[in-house]
């Protein structure tokens, strides 16, 4: 294993702007357990439906925080590499540690991907952290709460997802059974009439194969639910506009990611066709990222992946941003518990939250990775009064589900 306390750091040379608590001259004393530092930094993974990427920073207070990157590999040997710059840092400025690492990170692509994933497992942990020193919930130190319970909607599968009535089975059977009144189907399934997988064109029968997934699940779930599709960014601006168009006359909640994440001008020019409402944001990062698409009004709707923009505080802010436009956020959420906490915690906190996503309902044990229980009941995620996230690892049960190889962290 590297020992990345002794690995040269070139960027610093050549940056005036270290935020270290020590070139900051910070040195006042806070008082009590707000004078904690930074002892460590641990991450694990496990092997939920997704590859989770769990972590946790360790005080001298006794106090640990745990939080949760975006999923696969990669965050955290990033994390590592990072912990020299947050040992002996206090973890209640965490706006400031945000920063810090954003920018000894810069030589390494923190502007986008998986180093601002591993810095936003970070900034949850932190959050989760100073909300168990300052004993409050973490809702309280992002702005304050909107409501008791976010709204949950739960993303489908079904085993032959391009037949309608097996998805229409399905959502029905999610909505009277489980309580869900938010649903998301994929929307990017062979139909059978795809001549050639690599150009993104959308042939007639496509979409007319489309056509019939959207019409079977709206028509059986009714308005006992709100249904989204996601395309995961898989079409061309021609093909994308032509879908949303034949769209219209169904009630679709919004159409996720129809067309690639890079060109902001063409995914402005998919939401400028049609009166479908347009859902982006997982691809993009940080809230630069966020504004590009915002400020032109390219989206009805904002969807940000928390444990991958940039965390809770960044989130925020984005929310903020988005409301400058009368934008809703539904955040996109793939995580274990925690991460899916840290969304919903955020979720209270922002006056345009539409909805936080769901994507474990096929997997039994989800829930059992922590101490608490009935975390989403009739498609409702209650946020906690406990400090942090209000959420205990079950250590037991993250280590029965660590990925094969994965270390388990230490003890609190």
């Amino acid at each position: 294993m590297v020992d990345y306390a002794k690995l040269r750091d070139p960027n610093a040379e050549y940056t005036m702007r270290d935020l270290s608590a020590e070139t900051m001259g910070i040195t006042n004393e806070r008082g009590g357990v707000r004078d904690a530092e930074i002892t460590d930094v641990q991450t694990t993974m496990v092997d939920g439906n997704y590859p989770w990427i769990l972590v946790r920073v360790y005080t001298d207070a006794g106090v640990v925080g745990t939080g949760e990157s975006y999923w696969g590999g990669g965050d955290d040997a990033i994390i590592e590499r990072m912990k020299p710059f947050l040992v002996g840092e206090n973890p209640l400025d965490i706006d400031r540690l945000y920063e810090h690492l954003v920018q000894k990170m810069s030589g390494e692509g923190s502007v986008s991907g998986k180093v601002i994933s591993a810095i936003s497992g970070i900034e949850i942990a932190l959050h989760d952290a100073a909300g168990k020193l300052l004993d409050v919930p973490a809702y309280q130190l992002v702005g304050g709460k909107y409501r008791d319970e976010v709204r949950i909607y739960c993303d489908l599968h079904t085993e032959n997802e391009a037949d309608p009535e097996a998805c229409a089975e399905e959502g029905v059977r999610v909505v009277e059974d489980l309580g869900y009144d938010a649903i998301k189907f994929d929307l990017d399934v062979p139909s059978g009439h795809e001549k050639d997988r690599a150009n993104r064109h959308l042939r007639n029968p496509e979409i007319d194969h489309k056509v019939e997934i959207v019409e079977a699940v709206t028509e059986a779930v009714g308005d006992r639910a709100d249904v989204a599709f996601d395309c995961h960014w898989s079409f061309t601006g021609g093909s994308a506009k032509r879908l949303a168009r034949e769209l219209e006359p169904y009630d679709v909640w919004w159409l996720e990611d129809p067309v690639p994440p890079e060109n902001h001008e063409v995914q402005k020019k998919v939401t400028d066709s049609t009166t479908t409402p347009i859902a982006v944001g997982e691809n993009v990062y940080r809230k630069f990222g966020q504004l590009s698409l915002l400020q032109p009004q390219a989206v009805d709707i904002i969807a940000p992946d928390l444990p991958r923009v940039g965390g809770m505080r960044e989130t925020r802010k984005i929310a903020d941003l988005a409301d400058m436009y009368y934008i809703p956020v539904a955040m996109h959420n793939v995580s274990s518990p925690i991460g899916t906490m840290a969304s919903a915690q955020v979720g209270a906190a922002i006056p345009n939250s539409l909805a936080v996503e769901y994507h474990s309902y096929e997997l039994g044990w989800w829930e059992d990775l922590v101490e608490e229980d009935n975390l989403i009941e009739d498609g409702r995620m209650e946020i906690p009064e406990k400090p942090g996230l209000g959420l205990t690892l079950d250590l037991d049960a993250v280590g029965e589900h660590m990925v094969e190889g994965e270390t388990l962290f230490d003890e609190a």
